[in-house]
Parts: C-alpha cells; sequence; structure tokens
C-alpha cells in the first residue's frame, strides 16, 4: 500500500461517513444542487479552529462509529454532536485541536444528544474534487463515495497560518424539544390553514436523511379550491418546507433535488437549518411561523 506524506486509515465507519465541504454553490441551472455539511457552522468553527479556510475537507459522521488510525502526525479538531472520543483508550475534548500521533487511532461513539458529528482535518483531506467541491452528495451520487473500511484517506498540506484558539465555547445542543423560525412560503395558500404548521408539535420521522427530515403529526389538509390540482416542478432551497398530498411536511436540507412538485408551504431562516441538521428521530420540532 503506498502511503501519502500523512494519511488517515479507515477503521470502521459508524452508519454513515461523509466527506464534506461547503459545496457546489452556482450550479442549481444546471440541475446540480449545492450539497455540503448539513451543519454547516460547526463544519465552519472546525475549519476556523484549525486556522484554514472553508475549502478544507472534512468528514461529517452520523451518530458517531467512525474509528481512524494516522499515518504520520496529524491535527485534527471535533464540532457538532458531540460523540465520546478516545485517542487509544485516552478521552479526547471537543471543540479544541488535537494531533492524532503517527499510528495511533481515534474513535468516537454514539453521541448523547445531536445526530452529525464534524471532524475537520489541518489541510483538509485531499481526494479529487467534483465541479469544485469534495462534498459528497447522496442524492445525486457526485462527490467521493462514503467512507468503507480500508480507505486511506491523504491528508492535503496545511496553511501557514497556525492555529491560535485552545477551546471554543458554544451552546450545548440538546433532545429536547427544538423551536425553527420560518416564513410562509410562496404555495402556503395551497394549505386550507398554514398556520397549523406552527400550531402542531411535529416528530422527526426515522425516514429522515440528508435529503430532507420528514416530520410525522397531525396531517395538513389541501385548500378546497386546490383538491385534485398538481403544481409543475418549481425550484426549491435548502430550508423549503413542502407539503405532500399526504399532508406530512418534508424539510429540505444539504442534498436536496434543485426542482420540487409538491407546494412550499413555509421555508425556515437559514440561521436555523444547522440546528435541524441535527435533529434526531424521535425528537419534537416546533415551527414559529413569520410572514416575509
Amino acid at each position: 500500500m503506498s502511503i501519502p506524506r500523512a494519511a488517515l486509515e479507515v477503521l470502521s465507519t459508524g452508519p454513515l461517513a461523509l466527506i464534506q465541504d461547503l459545496g457546489r454553490p452556482g450550479l442549481a441551472a444546471m440541475g446540480v444542487g449545492r450539497s455540503g455539511a448539513a451543519d454547516r457552522r460547526s463544519f465552519q468553527l472546525g475549519a476556523r479552529l484549525l486556522a484554514q479556510d472553508y475549502t478544507a475537507a472534512g468528514i461529517e459522521v452520523t451518530f458517531g462509529g467512525l474509528a481512524l488510525r494516522a499515518h504520520g502526525d496529524v491535527m485534527l479538531a471535533l464540532t457538532g454532536a458531540p460523540a465520546p472520543a478516545v485517542v487509544d483508550g485516552t478521552e479526547v475534548a471537543y471543540l479544541a485541536p488535537f494531533v492524532l500521533g503517527n499510528g495511533r487511532t481515534l474513535r468516537l461513539g454514539a453521541p448523547p444528544v445531536g445526530l452529525r458529528t464534524y471532524l475537520s482535518v489541518r489541510g483538509g483531506v485531499d481526494v479529487p474534487a467534483v465541479l469544485g467541491s469534495r462534498a459528497t452528495d447522496v442524492l445525486s451520487g457526485l462527490g467521493p463515495a462514503p467512507l468503507k473500511v480500508g480507505d486511506l484517506l491523504p491528508v492535503g498540506a496545511p496553511l501557514s497560518t497556525l492555529p491560535n484558539v485552545d477551546i471554543a465555547p458554544v451552546r450545548s445542543l440538546t433532545n429536547g424539544p427544538i423551536v425553527i423560525r420560518a416564513l410562509l412560503g410562496p404555495r402556503a395558500d395551497w394549505l386550507a390553514d398554514p398556520t397549523l404548521l406552527a400550531a402542531t408539535p411535529w416528530t422527526v420521522s426515522s425516514r429522515s436523511d440528508r435529503v430532507g427530515i420528514r416530520l410525522e403529526g397531525q396531517a395538513l389538509h389541501r385548500h378546497e379550491s386546490r383538491v385534485g390540482q398538481e403544481l409543475l416542478s418549481e425550484g426549491v432551497v435548502r430550508g423549503s418546507i413542502q407539503v405532500p398530498p399526504g399532508g406530512e411536511p418534508v424539510l429540505f436540507l444539504a442534498d436536496h433535488p434543485v426542482t420540487g412538485g409538491y407546494p412550499v408551504a413555509a421555508v425556515v431562516r437559514d440561521a436555523d437549518i444547522d440546528l435541524v441538521a441535527q435533529a434526531v428521530p424521535g425528537q419534537t420540532l416546533w415551527i414559529s411561523l413569520g410572514m416575509p
């Protein structure tokens, strides 16, 4: 096996581990979604802790289970869902840079709160870019394949700037009810009563993924003037809340399609989308609805 200057060997992946950066902006007209890290705020924090820009790819780990062995010394940082982290049996702190020494192994358990953990790598995971990004889009299949045991991930050369933050305090995640802010969408008039979006406690479905969060609760009904009608496909964005005929909303996340044919009744404010990306199945979600 040919070993690059520094690399991370994948020993286990957990339910899902993906290489991510901030995605492919500006290509929706070509049918290519942006993709990228589902919780952008956590990804960006990890990059800042390692004194690098957001083009450096890291690893998004869904519900823990990742194990990596270092070939060469590699500086890392963990952000997002606080999965228990150990290096050869010694606990590792979150929100702070640390060095995984040559031959040592990092293992992540299942996080007690939140869903997605971000492992930032100083120098970035240096795999080939596709359309200007190393992000994995699970809907289109663009980008690197999901990580598998035996993968050897080359580490790129770091920037000349050096980390100068010991630890970054952030607000803790919760498995309790969360409130997200949204604006009425362009097709809110397709619902008999759009305000029920805000009056209903929604439950995050186990059928949720990076494409979107399925919400379970009291079904929303079409306005009587729209019964039996269908929309032509329209452009949709991250944070769009579509309401299919069954009446249970779908909230689009990072790997959403670029168009959709169900009415968009509301759109989550951009500042709250990262919070939604950490919601776990069974968690209660309230929508605080405002006017555009």
